[in-house]
């Protein structure tokens, strides 16, 4: 719900009216000054004439505290008026608290049609959002057509999780004709701006010649700034980049380090990998305890590769490796289970 809340200032600022605009700007000014008791008291002034930017303002005020309390219900109130005046971003904000259940019992049906009165008015995230329901078949009738003018009409304007999603869609041939060529281009806008999804997309897109020429160095490179962000199959991806030397110089230790990465986020592939580098000294000095606990856990996951290794780091444990392997992972298992994913 916090997302975009300031993006429209100028357009804000640019269809004041003249009977409240200088209360307006004045409460914006307040803001930016960090006044925001100031603030508050002359976007109340506004938006009692009617101003629809004030108030949407004092519905992000009262969500971020800034100058009073939290009130999420208050928020909802202020954004409501605002969005019943044609406001877009009041429109998006109103149709992500329907969706999120904040200050309003959740109503996916009510959120889309929030969504779509501004993705109608051209509001990029919520043409984006209104594209997901139209996916999902929450909140509105499933089609992927739909789904995909809805995204295109969004990509276009720049917004990068539309652009990933389109190029998805033109990549897995689902509601358009499979065209990879197309999925890259816009997996390309989307990466260029940095989202994780689109730069693994554009790595896979590089390693399997699908849309582009087979290039290891570029999907080496895509790879990582996706795995810089965080994504674990990104991190893999990277690990088994530096482990086979694809694209960039062979280093097991450097692998050894995008597999951990993603290994602790549950990636089981990764923890298999990390349990191998372990029991080979690949990258690291090897270490049957570790090599074992991490076979156990990708095992764990279904992965039967990884439950016919580890019977063979048995072979060359003592009880007491095994005992401590077998704490680690209860230990790990107990840990990741408390902790929210």
């Amino acid at each position: 719900m916090r997302l975009l809340l300031r993006a429209f200032v100028a357009a804000l600022v640019l269809n004041v009216g003249v009977a409240w605009a200088g209360d307006f700007e004045d409460g914006l000014a307040a803001c930016a000054q960090q006044k925001y008791p100031a603030a508050l008291q002359k976007f109340k002034r506004a938006a009692a004439k009617g101003s629809a930017g004030a108030q949407f303002y004092l519905g992000v005020m009262h969500g971020l505290g800034e100058g009073v309390a939290p009130d999420p219900v208050a928020e909802l109130g202020w954004y409501r008026l605002a969005a019943e005046q044609g406001l877009a971003v009041a429109q998006f904000n109103l149709g992500n608290a329907y969706s999120s259940g904040q200050g309003v019992a959740p109503d996916v049906a009510e959120a889309v049609r929030w969504y779509r009165r501004a993705a109608e008015q051209g509001f990029a995230a919520a043409q984006f959002a209104v594209g997901n329901a139209c996916v999902s078949g929450r909140g509105a009738p499933q089609d992927l057509a739909e789904a995909l003018a809805w995204y295109r009409m969004s990509a276009v304007q720049g917004y990068a999780p539309a652009q990933f999603n389109l190029g998805y869609l033109y990549d897995s041939g689902q509601g358009v004709s499979h065209d990879p060529a197309q999925a890259v281009h816009w997996y390309r806008l989307a990466a260029q701006q940095g989202d994780p999804d689109a730069q693994l997309g554009l790595g896979n897109a590089y390693r399997k010649g699908q849309g582009v020429e087979p290039d290891d160095a570029q999907a080496a490179r895509w790879y990582a700034l996706a795995a810089e962000q965080g994504l674990a199959v990104a991190q893999f991806n990277t690990g088994i980049a530096w482990a086979r030397g694809q694209g960039v110089a062979q280093d097991s230790a450097e692998a050894l380090r995008w597999f951990k990465m993603a290994a602790v986020q549950g990636h089981g592939s990764a923890q298999f990998h990390l349990g191998m580098s372990y029991f080979k000294g690949q990258g690291v000095a090897p270490d049957r305890v570790r090599a074992h606990l991490w076979l156990q856990l990708a095992a764990a996951s279904g992965d039967k590769e990884a439950a016919r290794q580890q019977a063979l780091v048995v072979r060359e444990m003592t009880p007491a490796q095994i005992e401590a392997a077998q704490r680690l992972a209860s230990e790990w298992q107990a840990r990741t289970a408390r902790t929210p994913r």
